[in-house]
């Protein structure tokens, strides 16, 4: 290798290379050299390497070489753009510009013939810049995806761009598999198409899988692949504080976790935190501010100004911060100096989004990442876990591109069709296809989208939204009026999201933005902090929250509301593998606990995930507790059913299935429905990475295996696409779709269209198309009736594709009815310790509108600490709890009219289950009480139905098997009263193999005794019984004292580190606890070296008599 360009490029760019990167040492890296030489060759190359290998160099390099050529052949160089580069992000792409400046100076030093011009075009760049852009044209255009396509939508930037050679599409992984990757496809095929001929393409990208895809992604034509590989030596590793991981975070807990990063940040210069949201952002920073100092603390996130942004980067840069906590605002290639450590808390639930963020740290070729995750809760340990042996086994989440978004395709139709003075209907469609996520367009979607555009909607408020002419005869489309403003002022495919603007006053200064629910809900005199600082608020007007500086106030944290970032497949998979390595070194659930039945997991855990013995010992122990209670660990392979009463008599039903939340939000919603169908009652429910919970009424009552088989592959489609219809997500779905599609606008005029208007635009276009989903569900004959129209399908597909992942439920429910998926199910008398984190689950994982205090999971008691011997009895019920039942449901007669209540009750007793005083009562009752066979009735029952009488029965008796059932039609009847929500199945007693049926209330109070009884376990004891347990734990009563030197050493092993004064020591404490105490015995231990003594704690004045001492074990002192 070495630190010389190869030969063919210009001598003045090789003699710059030298001159910058020869003292340092610094060679060009496989990626550079592999992707120079077939850039030269003029092929589409993409380049796929870590963070830090040069990639963005590589391609900017050989484009100053072309321009460093041509000028030096034609004596200079003229205004036109030669290059573009796109990047994603607006900071970037000025990061970009910022970073060719020094570059092009020095080479302009070596040939001062030739200057080379670059500039940025954004939403950022001011104005004047823009109009100086158009007058002379720079060589290096360096834009975003959005501001591509406004340059080509208007007339004078249009033709600016005709010169262009070569565009350069920078960190494409972070478009492509959103909107914006399909909005940017359309462009760049426009590009070509401006320009007259296809334009060489160089992408840069973090390595994903398949690499195959985003290169046909990038370009139509064959494509020269990079691929260095995502593969290099990394320092990563799993923290976890010092106290156990619970379901919910204590502040107790969190403030571990702070000491712990504060001592991280002190041993390392610079120390990037990335967070999953921007909540947790500012709490981090304000909670590190209070014990770092706030100027060497900020934060950094999307609702931030682009000035704070600035600030904090450039500190950063400087090294005047100590720590920086950002989201994903961080996540891309923006140069913020050296950063030694990323500390990200909680899993970002994807191996390529861990790598990008960890890759912050050792930006160098030769750099080696440090990094290091924290886990908030014993699911997420797990979860944390597995990402890290997936990253170290060098695998990747995989790459899917949106599939013809038709939300998209109208707005770029608008665009181009307002561009010229108008288009073949064929083939403005060709050049749709040549962009590869509409690589499939069909003409009849293409033409729906045409007639669309052309006829508008017919809405309340009177016609909208007709943008373009179709000239059907001729097969021509023309813009009409209006419609290249419509399409620059509302363009673009970045989501609108309803935020409400900070400034600052007097001055106006834009500070950030908040959360539209979280500025409602404000009033004016609150405090709350942005960018690390507080504000309080003034006023609140239409958009906008007026607030002056807070001096420092204590802060209130703002929200933000928004669809949390979903587990991708090949993480589920990931933390499966882990749940079954584990499962397989673990006892079975009936095997009886004995020591070491954990080793082997834990082991495992040490050994094959790099894991500490502290967090082995929480993940081994905390599946093991619920493989006992449930009977497996649930994996993508095992899934398991549990259902338990809540403290309301309610039940609440927790499928236990850790196929990521997108396959669970699916199934959850589509059980709702089913459930809902079926008892004609709206349930409360949730869905997280790991399972669903569903909160049923008393009126549900069904066999808990049936539930596996509620839904089928064939059919959840239909079932899924009602339950979207009336959920929020769909809302949103078409909200957004309507404003990519121009629908609805977001601009007008030069000025923003409120949120209100946009809402009932929105929902006045969704009252004309599809006038079922506005329509009353009791009015409704039967299911909604969903119209072809290309919105509705987008929004639609949206909702059951990105939001949920329908194809995903439906590869599940087809492995499930092969039988290629084990499943249990559970009727257990309190939660199992894996549904806890479902009962305390967030707010984004509700599938209703339920607010968190309505929820009916908050009547569940679940213990706090794992305790293993408490789950040997966790999945039965106490055989004391259900004969005390037995016991109290059974009637007592002392009277003849207590005997006829007890038949009335009863519905029929048996004469073996008569009392010794009974048969007298039965005298005295003469024709009102009837014996037929065995069994005595009343008078008025005696021809009651089977399903009456076995109902009574089953009040009396608690659980019976079908057996112990004397009446005809016994098993019609159970069933019947099942439907009914009246009785359960189950097996209840221990000890019995057979079905159960039990009345719903009895159960339920059996289930509360088991329940006192478990608590009982547990229950804090008195103060004088505290006392008692000190005095023995002390050694401080007679009997407990100890003797001799050993007993004196074990009682300063448990004093070690306590200070007292050394009178204290030799008159009080010592001699209290060790009997016939004598100081020789201290003394002996002293000069033995076993003890030593000292001063913890400094003074301000000599060692004097009283000063406190403690005594310590050689080995600690």
């Amino acid at each position: 290798m070495t630190t010389l360009l190869p030969l063919d490029f210009h001598p003045v760019l090789r003699e710059w290379w030298a001159g910058r990167f020869s003292s340092t040492g610094a060679e060009p890296t496989e990626a550079q050299l592999d992707g120079w030489r077939a850039i030269r060759r003029g092929e589409d190359t993409l380049i796929a390497a870590p963070t830090g290998s040069g990639k963005t160099l590589a391609a900017f390099l050989t484009a100053i070489d072309q321009l460093l050529r041509e000028g030096m052949e034609t004596g200079g160089l003229p205004d036109e753009v030669r290059v573009i580069y796109v990047s994603p992000l607006k900071a970037l792409s000025a990061d970009i510009h910022k970073n060719l400046a020094e570059p092009r100076r020095e080479i302009h030093a070596l040939a001062p013939q030739i200057k080379i011009t670059a500039a940025v075009r954004s939403g950022d760049t001011p104005q004047p810049e823009r109009a100086a852009m158009l007058r002379t044209p720079p060589h290096i255009l360096v834009t975003t995806p959005e501001s591509l396509y406004l340059l080509l939508t208007a007339e004078r930037s249009r033709q600016m761009l005709k010169t262009a050679r070569l565009v350069i599409v920078d960190e494409i992984h972070a478009v492509l598999q959103s909107r914006r990757g399909a909005h940017l496809a359309l462009s760049l095929e426009r590009l070509d198409h401006v320009c007259g001929r296809p334009l060489q393409r160089i992408g840069l990208s973090a390595t994903q899988k398949p690499i195959e895809e985003v290169a046909r992604f990038l370009t139509r034509k064959p494509c020269t692949i990079v691929d260095k590989g995502h593969r290099r030596k990394m320092d990563l590793a799993v923290e976890v504080p010092k106290s156990p991981l619970e379901a919910v975070m204590s502040h107790e807990v969190w403030a571990e976790i702070y000491q712990r990063l504060v001592q991280l940040i002190e041993e390392h210069r610079t120390t990037l935190i990335t967070v999953n949201t921007r909540r947790l952002a500012e709490r981090m920073a304000h909670q590190l501010s209070e014990r770092l100092g706030p100027e060497y603390v900020a934060a950094h996130h999307g609702s931030l100004a682009k000035e704070a942004r600035l600030d904090a980067e450039q500190r950063l840069r400087e090294g005047r911060l100590k720590v920086l906590v950002a989201t994903a605002s961080l996540e891309l290639g923006i140069d913020i100096g050296h950063v030694d450590l990323v500390c990200q808390i909680s899993s970002p639930h994807r191996m390529a989004t861990f790598l990008q963020r960890v890759g912050r740290s050792g930006h160098t070729i030769k750099g080696v990442p440090k990094g290091r995750i924290f886990p908030l809760t014993r699911d997420d340990l797990i979860e944390c876990a597995a990402m890290v042996r997936a990253v170290y086994d060098g695998e990747l989440d995989h790459v899917e591109v949106p599939d013809r978004p038709l939300d998209v395709l109208a707005q770029q139709l608008v665009a181009e069709t307002a561009a010229e003075e108008e288009w073949d209907e064929e083939a403005l469609l060709e050049l749709c296809r040549r962009a590869y996520p509409y690589r499939a367009l069909e003409k009849a979607k293409y033409m729906e989208v045409v007639e669309m555009l052309a006829r508008g909607y017919a809405t309340r408020r009177g016609r909208r939204g007709a943008l373009l002419h179709y000239d059907s005869l001729n097969r021509k489309l023309r813009a009409r009026k209006g419609a290249r403003m419509s399409a620059i002022l509302n363009g673009g495919a970045i989501p609108e999201v309803f935020d409400y603007r900070v400034l600052l006053e007097p001055e106006g200064h834009f500070i950030g933005t908040l959360n539209e629910d979280f500025a409602i809900e404000s009033l004016p005199g609150d405090v709350f902090q942005l960018g690390n600082t507080s504000w309080r608020i003034l006023r609140i007007g239409n958009g906008v929250v007026r607030v002056a500086d807070a001096q420092g106030q204590p802060p209130s944290m703002p929200f933000w509301l928004g669809e949390a970032p979903a587990r991708s497949d090949e993480m589920s998979a990931a933390v499966s593998r882990l749940r079954a390595a584990v499962d397989f070194e673990l006892p079975g659930p009936d095997e009886p606990r004995k020591e070491g039945d954990l080793d082997g997991a834990v082991e495992l855990l040490e050994r094959d995930y790099r894991l500490s013995r502290m967090a082995a010992e929480q993940i081994a122990q905390y599946l093991a507790e619920g493989k006992r209670s449930l009977g497996v660990v649930p994996t993508v392979d095992t899934i398991a059913l549990e259902r338990f009463f809540d403290e309301s008599g309610g039940m609440q039903l927790v499928l236990h299935a850790p196929f990521g939340s997108r396959v669970n939000r699916a199934w959850g919603l589509a059980l709702r429905k089913k459930f809902c169908q079926g008892f004609n009652f709206e349930l409360q429910a949730a869905a997280t990475e790991e399972g669903i919970i569903l909160s049923l009424g008393s009126q549900h009552s069904f066999p808990l295996e049936e539930v596996f088989r509620y839904l089928h592959p064939n059919t959840v489609r239909d079932t899924l696409e009602q339950a979207l219809l009336q959920s929020p997500i769909f809302e949103t779905r078409w909200r957004w779709s309507t404003t990519l599609a121009l629908a609805v606008p977001r601009n007008r005029g030069g000025a923003r269209v409120p949120n209100q208007l946009q809402r009932m635009y929105a929902e006045d276009l969704l009252q004309a198309v599809f006038p079922d989903a506005a329509a009353c569900q009791d009015n409704l004959p039967g299911a909604r009736e969903i119209p072809e129209h290309p919105l509705v399908s987008q929004a639609l597909r949206d909702a059951l594709e990105e939001a949920v992942d329908l194809h995903g439920l439906e590869a599940q429910l087809r492995r499930l009815y092969a039988g290629e998926i084990a499943t249990i199910a559970r009727d257990t008398p309190e939660p199992s310790v894996l549904s806890h984190e479902l009962l305390n689950s967030a707010v984004y994982t509700f599938l209703d509108d339920a607010p968190l205090e309505e929820r009916r999971t908050r009547a569940v008691y679940t213990r706090r600490a794992t305790e293993l011997r408490s789950a040997d009895d966790l999945g039965a019920l106490d055989p004391a709890a259900i004969q005390r039942v037995r016991e109290e449901a059974w009637p007592v007669a002392n009277t003849p009219d207590e005997m006829y209540d007890a038949l009335m009750v009863a519905g029929y007793i048996k004469q073996a289950e008569l009392a010794p005083h009974w048969p007298g009562l039965l005298d005295s009752l003469g024709e009102r009480a009837i014996r037929r066979g065995e069994a005595w009735f009343a008078l008025e029952r005696a021809d009651d139905e089977p399903l009456e009488l076995i109902a009574s029965r089953l009040e009396a008796l608690g659980p019976v098997t079908e057996r112990q059932i004397d009446v005809p039609d016994a098993a019609v009847a159970l069933q019947a009263l099942e439907t009914q929500g009246r009785i359960l199945r189950g097996r209840f007693t221990p000890g019995i193999a057979e079905l159960e049926w039990c009345d719903r209330r009895l159960l339920a109070r059996i289930h509360r005794y088991t329940l006192n009884r478990l608590r009982a376990e547990i229950e804090p004891v008195s103060a004088a019984d505290f006392l008692r347990f000190l005095f023995h734990w002390q050694h401080v009563a007679g009997e407990d004292q100890v003797q001799g030197v050993e007993g004196l050493a074990a009682v300063i092993e448990q004093l070690e580190g306590y200070e007292l004064a050394a009178a204290g020591w030799e008159n009080d404490v010592l001699p209290a606890r060790v009997a016939s105490y004598g100081s020789e015995q201290l003394d002996q231990l002293c000069l033995s070296g076993r003890v030593a003594w000292g001063r913890l704690t400094p003074g301000s004045r000599a060692p004097l008599r009283s000063s406190p001492i403690a005594l310590l074990q050689r080995e600690h002192a």
